[in-house]
């Protein structure tokens, strides 16, 4: 998206002059490094936190992180959107996937290893080198020439397993490594497995992980074909559940529902149920490459507003220390007070609760530090973070709003994305008010014995009835007058406030199909225009 994004303001730089507004690429990377990086260094948020961001964050494309315990379904997930296995893929029952894989786009089909992978100034990786070797050699970037990879990069994670010796042996700290990718994805998919629904340790800590980034998080009930109706109901209520208990939220999470992969179906009752799931699945995955400048920007948002409370939170304990003696001591106290810190900070300083690292973990870190080697708070650093949410971000926004609105949308093409873009298997296809659109005959023709009986008994003068008349029976559907209005106006093809009998047999057609859980079409299309009124209107064939 930035790309399109940098050479649509660039032009407006060069026609427009110095005033011109930057492109969003580069006022999002000024704004970091002018406002947001030296308070970071200052306060050593990168020990803390995040390490510091890099061009290739601003860049990179957007990004799905795939969690899920062990043979739920995430590999072959990723075969079911590209279409076309990949560089390291390995899919069976059993814990297949050991490796962190990057599936990215490369015009030749081949595979970087991880120690490789954090040396190249142009991914996104480069800070990964922290977590050692053991992690890089579980690492790895899958590239090939998919028209999917053209938009979106997919991130496949090993499957999670039970049991603290499973996540002692990893040889590095997992629940991290997913932190840092949590932080720049631009989507979390959570799988789980109709049959595997029981949350592990290890993963109930991974699902931590992604405190903060809750925006980002949907979640994948999959192989739902093997289960019955019944089945399911059970297995969506005790998955709603088991999420309850470790996602610390209000809002219920969006899950979808499905078999995500190119085979048959063992299980066809929820057939319609599963393509529609799999269908709003897809639009939410195609919207990430235009709505990647907003999360990119949202993102920076959230490290700001933590990097000024980080450096409130390091500042007072330097402030509390002693000069001379007992400095030991008194860290350990401030160490054990850190609730209280926090409190008396949100009261001085007027902030979010929210706003806070968690405590737990800020205390554990804190126990290496010489706080006497901290800063003092600085107020000219903290005023520049201040003047960058304020103004800086408004400006940047009003960018972002006018690139989307002149040009065109981008949505992520190629794979199962296409499978179902066009043609009598998109979804909705011959149903409610496009059903027939491929007929000779008008569709309501069928019914219209039935509805012409109703039609008489109705009291038609000259082949017509009154509008109070077809009221009388239009209210028996017990659809609200604004439903009902609206079909009114559809039916009336010629608007002289009477409906004769095809277009009385139109009314009641349109009455069917939004009691058949159908939405109504804005105007009438053209195959359900009753024969006799095709002429007189200028939009009908």
């Amino acid at each position: 998206m930035f790309s399109w994004l940098g050479r649509q303001a660039g032009g407006r730089e060069r026609a427009g002059g110095a005033d011109a507004v930057q492109t969003v690429t580069g006022g999002l990377r000024s704004l970091y490094l002018r406002k947001v990086l030296p308070l970071e260094e200052a306060y050593r948020f990168h020990e803390f936190h995040s390490p510091a961001l890099e061009d290739a964050d601003f860049e990179n494309k957007p990004m799905i992180l795939l969690v899920g315990q062990y043979s739920t379904g995430k590999t072959t997930f990723i075969r079911y959107l590209l279409e076309q296995d990949f560089p390291g893929m390995r899919i069976g029952p059993e814990p297949t996937t050991d490796s962190f894989i990057a599936v990215m786009y490369g015009e030749t089909e081949g595979s970087t290893p991880g120690n490789a992978l954090v040396v190249d100034p142009k991914k996104p990786f480069r800070k990964l080198s922290r977590f050692g070797n053991a992690f890089l050699n579980r690492f790895m970037c899958s590239q090939l020439p998919n028209q999917v990879l053209k938009s979106i990069s997919i991130i496949d994670s090993p499957g999670i397993l039970s049991g603290e010796k499973q996540r002692i042996s990893r040889g590095y700290d997992f629940c991290q490594v997913l932190q840092w990718f949590a932080e720049r994805v631009d989507r979390i998919i959570l799988l789980f497995d109709a049959h595997k629904l029981d949350i592990s340790d290890e993963f109930s800590e991974a699902i931590k992980a992604f405190r903060g980034q809750d925006d980002k998080i949907r979640v994948v009930l999959n192989k739902a074909d093997q289960v019955d109706t019944q089945q399911l109901m059970r297995v969506y209520g005790a998955l709603m559940w088991s999420l309850g208990k470790v996602i610390n939220t209000p809002e219920v999470l969006r899950v979808y529902i499905g078999s995500f992969w190119a085979q048959p179906l063992q299980n066809t009752d929820n057939r319609r149920l599963f393509e529609a799931e799999a269908q709003d699945l897809f639009r939410d995955i195609q919207s990430l490459p235009q709505k990647a400048a907003v999360r990119k920007l949202n993102d920076l948002i959230k490290r700001a507003r933590l990097a000024k409370v980080h450096a409130y939170i390091i500042s007072h304990l330097k402030k509390e220390m002693p000069s001379v003696f007992g400095k030991e001591n008194k860290k350990r106290e401030l160490i054990s007070r850190l609730p209280e810190i926090y409190s008396q900070l949100q009261r001085e300083y007027q902030i979010s609760a929210g706003d806070f690292p968690e405590v737990k973990a800020m205390q554990e870190q804190l126990e290496s530090y010489d706080f006497t080697k901290f800063h003092s708070l600085k107020p000219k650093l903290i005023e520049a973070v201040d003047n960058m949410l304020s103004n800086k971000i408004s400006s940047l926004m009003s960018l972002i709003s006018q690139e989307e609105t002149s040009m065109p949308t981008q949505l992520v093409q190629g794979g199962a994305f296409d499978g179902t873009a066009e043609g009598p298997f998109n979804q909705g296809y011959g149903e409610g008010a496009k059903e027939g659109a491929d007929e000779e005959e008008w569709v309501v023709a069928k019914d219209k014995p039935v509805y012409d009986e109703l039609f008489y008994t109705l009291s038609p003068i000259n082949g017509k009835i009154s509008g109070v008349n077809a009221k009388k029976e239009m209210v028996t559907s017990k659809l609200p007058n604004s439903v009902l209005g609206k079909i009114w106006k559809l039916a009336d093809c010629d608007c002289d406030g009477m409906l004769d009998e095809e277009e009385f047999a139109l009314a009641k057609h349109l009455i069917k199909i939004k009691l058949d859980g159908y939405e109504l079409p804005n105007s009438l299309p053209p195959h359900l225009v009753p024969p006799s009124h095709r002429k007189s209107l200028p939009n009908a064939d």
